[in-house]
This record gives C-alpha cells, sequence and structure tokens, in this order.
C-alpha cells in the first residue's frame, strides 16, 4: 500500500502541478480534501479548490516547476519533500512581477483513504520565496534558523 500511495502522490506533483493537468485533480484528491497551510489565505476544499491555488501559483510563476527530492511512505501518510522553481512574471500576493527567478523548499504530509489524498500538511519556505522577490529585506535574516546548533 505505500508504494501505491507514493505513485498516487507523485502523480499529484508530476501531472497536476508540473504538467497543467487540473482535471487529473479530480481523480486523485478527496472532495473533502484540505490544505493546512499556515499562510494561506482561504485554501478552500476539495479537488476545485486545489485546482485553483495551482492555477494561481502558476499564473504568477508561468514556468514554475515541482521538483520531488524525496517520498516517505508509512501507513495511509507520504510525505514529499520538495523544491519548487520558476520565475515571477505574475502578481503574486501583491508583489508585482519582478522576473526574478526563485527556489524554495518544502514539505507536505499527506495522509490518503480509499485511493485519495484526503489532507495535506504543508512546510514552506514563504519568507525565503518573498526575500527573493525582494519583498522583504534579506538583512532580517531567517529567523526560524536562529539556534545554537
Amino acid at each position: 500500500m505505500p508504494t501505491d500511495n507514493k505513485t498516487l502522490v507523485r502523480r499529484m506533483y508530476e501531472e497536476v502541478w508540473n504538467m497543467r493537468r487540473l482535471e487529473v485533480a479530480r481523480e486523485l484528491i478527496s472532495p473533502s480534501h484540505a490544505v493546512q497551510l499556515t499562510d494561506a489565505t482561504d485554501p478552500g476544499i476539495g479537488p476545485e479548490a486545489y485546482a485553483r491555488n495551482v492555477t494561481e501559483f502558476v499564473r504568477a510563476f508561468p514556468d514554475f516547476k515541482f521538483t520531488v527530492l524525496d517520498l516517505i511512505a508509512e501507513n495511509d501518510k507520504v510525505v514529499a519533500c520538495w523544491n519548487i522553481s520558476g520565475t515571477h512574471q505574475g502578481e503574486y500576493r501583491g508583489v508585482a512581477p519582478t522576473g526574478k527567478k526563485i527556489s524554495v523548499d518544502g514539505i507536505t504530509i499527506n495522509q490518503l483513504a480509499n485511493g485519495k489524498i484526503m489532507d495535506s500538511y504543508v512546510s514552506w519556505d514563504l519568507w525565503g520565496l518573498m526575500q527573493q522577490l525582494g519583498a522583504v529585506p534579506a538583512a532580517l535574516g531567517q529567523p526560524w534558523k536562529a539556534s545554537a546548533r
């Protein structure tokens, strides 16, 4: 079962995000799917909301690429370690297009049941993205990395 779950999650990133086949979201994502994302303004529920979020991101970064760095599966969960990259060519979170290339890492814990992704818990470097766009000063550093280790 974990191998099937990993295949399903990889399809979501490859087909929905990279190939822009938004209709595949209906096949892979549960109608009750919710994205748990600390910075989300309105992530919505279900595959249509998921596809809308993909569309909004791709509108800002038309050459967007989602690279899966690793998938770890256990029972009903698949953890995806990933990187996103692209060029900022459309407005994103109030930031006018800059033409800057971005590269950001993140992790998503996907919970699956009955062959569908039920929930996704996302942690990603939005701060780093906004720094790359020039929306926050780089001099502020990375406060979450303030550690003695």
